[in-house]
């Protein structure tokens, strides 16, 4: 058999159409979809692209790697110690890319990651790498060029695993012009309005209403990259010409996955290639105060979508059971008949599906510490999200909100609610008392980062924003950030 999996940076899952959004961003993906099944509750464990792919390939939470972050200490895999070997077995037995290659797979990556976030661990297990060289700046015709070669001299082999990596819908929006603005027409979401937006641009932080680009306006970005028109959120206006260079990103990507899924269908096997479409995770875009970034642990930015195609299955089209993308991996690994070790936290799910069972999660913990120190609980109708560093963003210590009936996360229900906070507090206790015990380290890497001056994309930033909120006119925010006390060294 052969496996093609798509790995979209920073895509959420609520901007697909088979997902249920409104523009046609991805009737490609859409294809794959209606062969295949939706798994429409798949959240990485750990958020953004460098502990989000750590768990993935590693099989592994955060919390038990050590990589929770984008720099620092909490950035890099911990080391084994004295231990170690020459060739080290233990690598050989737990990454999900040896797995596949110890079962008879051979392992090819188009991606530009391990460059782009110094983890040079990911080149483990892959017998082929290429990487564009453009530091995740690549358009989708920079990756297509390596994934059209390979395909073109491949395809009809037998047990290979290609790993294709588009990042087209990252900041800054950069699709080529000539490829035009399919959403021109086109309504944005209906649930920001102005009022929301003129609260949104009283209130600060890194990405919120007045500095979409960071910490400032920058017009630089805007020269650059021209389809961004805005350096600051004023209108729903403005919301729609952002969102559209978003969704073109989307759309330009999923342009290229159907020029690949044709070649699979030139060469007579696109019927019998196990293809799964996923992300490293999603984005905000204006849920809590955050614009095209990825910096909280929530349904946006760690949600992603999650369709298999899997050759000879007769899974449901859907499923809302809770999972995270590690135990895909597993998933996976059972599926074609390799081990799943024991180490991993990633649980296989595959002889549940197959056997029509129940399965999934309880509950979930999503991490974010990069941009935000937070853990995150997903349960029942739920989400709960727990500050501990708010990265310069308005964060109050407990967020409670209703996953259905409030979705995009407006109405604060911590205070009004106490029966269902307590609830996923307790689910958080649980779980760090539980991966605390079974971690080889006794230091928490979330507490790392903290001690270390918090998020790496907030050090050292504290005294020029201050001045930038005096600047312009919100110097009673100041004052609120004092309040919190957080370290910024």
């Amino acid at each position: 058999m052969r496996i093609l999996y798509i790995d979209i940076d920073t895509l959420r899952a609520d901007h697909l159409g088979c997902y249920g959004y409104h523009r046609k961003t991805s009737p490609k993906i859409d294809e794959v979809a209606q062969n295949g099944t939706i798994f429409k509750e798949a959240y990485a464990s750990d958020a953004p692209c460098l502990p989000s792919r750590a768990s993935l390939f590693t099989g592994k939470f955060g919390i038990h790697t050590g990589i929770v972050g984008h720099g620092g200490t909490a950035a890099d895999l911990r080391i084994m110690g004295k231990e170690r070997g020459f060739i080290d077995q233990r690598i050989m037995s737990e990454f999900w890319i040896f797995k596949l290659r110890q079962a008879g797979y051979y392992t090819v990556s188009i991606s530009p990651y391990a460059e782009r976030h110094s983890a040079y661990w990911f080149y483990a297990g892959w017998n082929e790498m290429y990487n564009p060289g453009k530091q995740g700046h690549e358009i989708a015709d920079d990756i297509y060029f390596y994934a059209e070669k390979w395909l073109n001299k491949h395809a009809k082999e037998d047990n290979w695993m290609l790993h294709i990596n588009f990042w087209d819908p990252h900041t800054p929006y950069r699709t080529p012009e000539s490829f035009g603005d399919p959403f021109k027409d086109d309504p944005p979401p209906s649930w920001l309005t102005e009022d929301i937006i003129n609260e949104h641009r009283k209130s600060y932080g890194p990405h919120s209403a007045r500095e979409i680009h960071g910490f400032k306006s920058n017009k630089r970005i805007k020269r650059a990259f021209p389809r961004i028109k805005i350096t600051e959120m004023k209108s729903v206006d403005d919301f729609k010409s952002w969102i559209d260079g978003y969704d073109t990103g989307i759309r330009y990507a999923d342009f290229y996955i159907g020029k690949i899924i044709q070649i699979l269908k030139n060469f007579n096997v696109f019927d019998e290639t196990l293809i799964i479409v996923s992300a490293d995770h999603g984005e905000n875009q204006g849920e809590l105060n955050v614009y095209g970034d990825h910096g909280t642990a929530d349904h946006f930015t760690n949600r992603v979508p999650l369709i298999i195609k899997w050759p000879g299955k007769t899974w449901k089209n859907e499923y809302n059971n809770l999972v995270y993308t590690n135990d895909m991996a597993a998933t996976i690994t059972e599926g074609i008949g390799a081990s799943v070790p024991k180490s991993w936290d990633g649980k296989s799910f595959f002889a549940n599906i197959e056997n029509n069972e129940p399965y999934g999660r309880k509950f979930l913990i999503i991490s974010q510490n990069a941009w935000s120190c937070q853990r995150s609980v997903r349960f029942d109708d739920w989400i709960l999200i727990r500050t501990y560093h708010t990265g310069l963003k308005n964060f109050p210590e407990y967020m409670l909100f209703d996953y259905k009936n409030d979705y995009h996360m407006l109405n604060n229900m911590a205070d009004k609610n106490p029966e269902v906070l307590n609830r996923g507090i307790k689910y958080l206790e649980q779980w760090h008392k539980n991966m605390m015990k079974s971690s080889s380290s006794r230091i928490d890497p979330m507490w790392t980062v903290i001690q270390e001056g918090g998020p790496s994309h907030t050090r050292g930033e504290l005294n020029k924003y201050l001045r930038r909120l005096k600047k312009t006119g919100r110097e009673e925010m100041i004052q609120v950030i004092k309040e919190k006390k957080e370290k910024y060294e």
